[in-house]
């Protein structure tokens, strides 16, 4: 055979035959016990090992146990036999061990006392038929005891707590030595199989539960005991068996892992040149145990050495209970199965070069892993990504996996710039507190402006500019600027660059000049106001609107004078600026008034009759003279009837607007008699006016008035239809008139009929009240004797006596405290007698 050195790493594929493309993740990896090992399989082979959670102990085919340390260092070695070693057996302890050898011999002593306990028993245990339990006597001799005999040949034992299991060519029993009882027997499924090239595998996984597998059957066998009330002749325990099932090989050994099997399988495969079945790898499957069948987990087919010649019955398994450590004992080979850990699942993911994966689970798992490095894995990360040309990505894990180590992020973005790049890392770099020199970010600025105008003015808005010198970029963009001086977005970046300088009035210089919408905050921001006295047309001819804000906002740094002035030869904008400034405040432009009227009727001739009915400090007169001279009616009529020429007013509306309905509204404003008499007057011989008029004055004036001047025969439009409306309305006044009088008079009874009551109620006197006039107790202090009191509505109490006499009326008397106030009279008097 090919032997294969273990050097440095474990391999795993040296031994373990999986297919390469696989995308699940095995649950167990694997090495070679080497050191003695080696020495020893090369002139001997393994037939059986024990494990103990301190050391090994193997014996081979010449008769010798080695104990070996965990790694398989030799440690001691003895010469037990001439003989294959059977069997090898430890206690807890780890301080004796008994061996049995295919001579018939089977020896007991203590590894480190070994002359003061040592014990040959000469029995057949090559081919023994019979089960014999050796005890020691109270005189310390050997007493023998038959546990079982006449089935064929005893093949296995396995003993643990107070039940021994033992398997034979009829099937498994179990023996309960605290009751000296057998207490159950398992059939071999299989029995077309010889028992010594297909042994039985027998596994306890806890002191009542017993693995068996047997062929290609596996059955969990669980031990109970037994209800009192059913017992009678029977054993007091009983085996359930709670799961059996079929596997497709021959299994060679079984261990437990958690509420899993791990199984030993020996496999026969068919030869593609011959008609016969040669001996395939051996495979350590994972499976979960079901009721009647089981579940593969994983399935490993291990390459050990001179797997071809060996049989099922040169295959066994064994396991450390204290950890999940798994031997596969071969006659040329022992390899051990572990639990993979965490840096075997980030070993398996990096080989798949699942990147993402590996680094979140060594994020996850930092304080565990014990080979591997988080940044380190990101660093692969990052070269798959670039080595793939995801060069987004792998900038993009730069910021994660670089953190605030500054050497590896230059390192980085000098790669970048070899393979260029620098457009993909520039967005991810340090800008905070830890950062580069200032050259890297100058290098990548530099490279931005050969080649993209918008990608530099992007950096330059969102990188701090105090990450790079700022002169040597201002240089660098003015230079290119001399090439296409007119370019948008070198001189906006150039703006930000004085701006990042301090140097505020070149850059209000570039905004005005590009009309950026940033001119406003970078004023309001650093208080650029007296810089802009003398471009307030230029921010004007920008953006109206906003500009005008800005300066009724900051009237205490550029005055209303001031702009006033500078606004001068531009009346448009001057009129934008002073309507503002009257929205805000009707008084604060008043001296501006006077030419707002102008500059209304130039403009803006829809605000022009709002000013004038707000404005209180505006020249009646000259307004006058403005709306005359631009026959402008409505604001002549408006400024006619301010100034009381309201007939005047009135017949501008008639004679030159026409509108009936708009003089009529004027008149009712007025609320003139007259007026409506000079109404009348001018419509009494135009119908449409009548028709208006009917049909409007109702409310104000006498119909009967109206009509009566009606000239006879003069044909009106809808007359009949207007003299409804005056007789509708007519019945409407009345009815409302009528439920009026109605409430009024509902009203006056409700509280009349309240006051009544009120009235009538009765009102508390005691000792503590006192007469009103001469403010003495209201009652005497005997009670016994005859008194008068007087008690007015008004709560106001008098003795009798103490009032004057009735006035002009016979019997009615007034409160004198109430009269004096003003208040009216009582309501009534009660008088009190006893």
């Amino acid at each position: 055979y090919s032997e294969i050195m273990m050097c440095g790493k474990e391999y795993r594929d040296c031994f373990l035959h999986q297919e390469e493309d696989s995308e699940e993740e095995p649950k167990l990896k694997y090495e070679r016990l080497s050191n003695g090992m080696t020495e020893i399989l090369q002139n001997d082979a393994a037939s059986c090992m024990t494990v103990h959670d301190k050391f090994l102990a193997l014996g081979t085919h010449f008769g010798k146990v080695f104990l070996l340390d965990i790694q398989g260092n030799i440690t001691q070695k003895f010469e037990i036999s001439s003989v294959k070693i059977n069997q090898i057996s430890l206690d807890e302890s780890g301080e004796h061990v008994g061996i049995c050898s295919e001579d018939g011999k089977v020896q007991v002593f203590g590894l480190y006392t070994r002359e003061g306990f040592h014990e040959n028993f000469d029995c057949p245990i090559k081919v023994s038929f019979s089960l014999l339990l050796y005890e020691r006597n109270w005189l310390n001799r050997w007493k023998t005891s038959v546990l079982h005999e006449g089935e064929g040949t005893i093949t296995n034992i396995k003993w643990r707590a107070n039940l021994i299991a033992w398997a034979n060519n009829v099937g498994v029993k179990i023996y309960d030595i605290s009751t000296k009882q057998r207490i159950t027997n398992v059939l071999r499924d299989n029995v077309s199989l010889r028992p010594d090239m297909y042994p039985c595998s027998l596994c306890w996984k806890d002191n009542t539960t017993l693995i068996v597998g047997w062929g290609s059957s596996i059955k969990i066998c669980v031990v109970k005991e037994r209800n009192p009330t059913e017992m009678r002749d029977l054993p007091s325990r009983y085996v359930e068996i709670v799961s059996a099932f079929e596997t497709e090989f021959f299994i060679c050994g079984l261990a437990p892992l958690a509420d899993q099997l791990v199984t030993l399988f020996f496999v026969k495969e068919n030869s593609d040149q011959m008609d016969e079945e040669l001996c395939a790898r051996p495979r350590l499957d994972i499976i979960q145990p079901l009721p009647e069948s089981c579940e593969e987990i994983s399935s490993d087919a291990l390459t050990v050495r001179n797997f071809q010649d060996n049989e099922c019955r040169d295959y066994r398994l064994e396991h450390s209970e204290g950890e999940s450590l798994f031997y596969i004992i071969s006659p040329k080979d022992i390899v051990v199965a572990k639990e993979r850990d965490q840096d075997d699942h980030i070993d398996w993911l990096v080989q798949k070069k699942k990147y993402e994966e590996a680094l979140m689970a060594a994020e996850i798992s930092f304080k565990n892993i014990k080979r591997h490095d988080v940044q380190k894995i990101g660093m692969e990360y990052i070269n798959h990504l670039v080595n793939t040309r995801d060069y987004d990505s792998a900038a993009r894990k730069c910021q994660k996996v670089l953190g605030k180590n500054m050497e590896l992020w230059e390192n980085e973005v000098y790669r970048f710039k070899t393979i260029g790049q620098l457009k993909a890392i520039s967005q991810y770099l340090p800008r905070g507190d830890l950062r580069l020199r200032p050259a890297i970010y100058e290098m990548i600025l530099h490279e931005f402006l050969k080649t993209d105008y918008e990608g530099f003015a992007t950096l330059i808005r969102e990188w701090p500019g105090d990450l790079y010198n700022n002169m040597a970029i201002v240089q660098a963009v003015t230079d290119h600027l001399k090439r296409d001086p007119t370019n948008s977005t070198l001189l906006t970046t150039l703006a930000e660059l004085y701006t990042y300088d301090q140097r505020y009035d070149r850059a209000l210089e570039i905004y005005l000049r590009l009309r950026h919408k940033d001119v406003y905050q970078l004023i309001h921001k650093h208080n650029l106001f007296s810089s802009i006295e003398d471009k307030i047309v230029l921010l004007m001819d920008f953006d109206k609107e906003k500009a005008v804000d800005m300066l009724l906002d900051n009237e205490d740094k550029i005055s209303i004078d001031k702009v006033v002035e500078e606004l001068a030869d531009r009346p448009e904008l001057l009129h934008v600026y002073l309507h503002k400034l009257f929205k805000r405040d009707h008084h604060k432009g008043q001296k501006y008034h006077e030419r707002q009227i102008g500059l209304y009727a130039e403009y803006d001739r829809p605000n022009l009759l709002p000013f004038l009915r707000d404005s209180t400090h505006c020249p009646l007169e000259k307004a006058l003279e403005i709306c005359q001279q631009r026959n402008f009616v409505e604001e002549t009529v408006f400024l006619l009837s301010r100034m009381g020429n309201c007939r005047r007013a009135l017949q501008m509306i008639m004679e030159e607007l026409a509108d009936v309905d708009k003089a009529i509204e004027f008149a009712k404003d007025q609320d003139d008699a007259e007026l409506w008499d000079d109404l009348i007057s001018y419509s009494i011989d135009k119908p449409p006016f009548i028709t208006g008029l009917l049909n409007n004055i109702g409310t104000h004036v006498d119909p009967i008035l109206l009509i009566r001047r009606i000239k006879e025969g003069m044909e009106i439009p809808n007359l009949r239809d207007s003299l409804v409306k005056i007789l509708h309305d007519y019945n409407l006044q009345i009815l409302l008139r009528e439920g009026c009088k109605k409430i009024l008079v509902a009203d006056s009874l409700s509280l009349l009929q309240k006051m009544h009551r009120t009235q009538m109620r009765g009102v508390r006197v005691d000792e503590e009240n006192i007469c009103e006039s001469c403010h003495a107790t209201i009652l005497p202090s005997d009670m016994a004797k005859t008194f008068n009191v007087v008690v007015f509505h008004c709560r106001h109490m008098f003795h009798k006596e103490c009032l004057p006499s009735s006035g002009t009326i016979p019997g009615l008397q007034f409160c004198n405290i109430c009269s004096a106030k003003r208040r009216g009279p009582g309501s009534g008097i009660l008088e009190m007698k006893k």
